[in-house]
């Protein structure tokens, strides 16, 4: 079964308070499903249309564990705690191995 990865780009951090506090919660939250960090930073580089964003890559065991640990209740209250401080977007890719 291929691996699965969270892709978040930041757009925007109005709130860097709220952003600290989602980042207390959201990695207990996930753990349960397997998921793991691999890179939590500002873009290096950008190429081609991309921009020098905060972009957080996460690794789980499946893209069903993925799902699972988005919609689980302590991912959603770490969500809450995020609240209005961040403007982002997360794709859910499978991997190739």
């Amino acid at each position: 079964m291929p691996k699965a990865y969270w892709v978040t780009c930041y757009r925007a951090i109005s709130d860097p308070q709220k952003v600290a506090a989602y980042a207390k919660l959201a990695p207990l939250a996930i753990a349960p499903f397997g998921g793991r960090y691999l890179a939590r930073a500002t873009a290096t580089a950008a190429y081609e249309a991309g921009q020098k964003e905060r972009i957080v890559m996460s690794e789980f065991p499946s893209v069903e564990k993925a799902i699972a640990a988005y919609e689980c209740p302590a991912y959603q209250e770490a969500l809450k705690a995020l609240g209005n401080g961040a403007v982002r977007d997360i794709r859910i890719v499978e991997g190739l191995e």
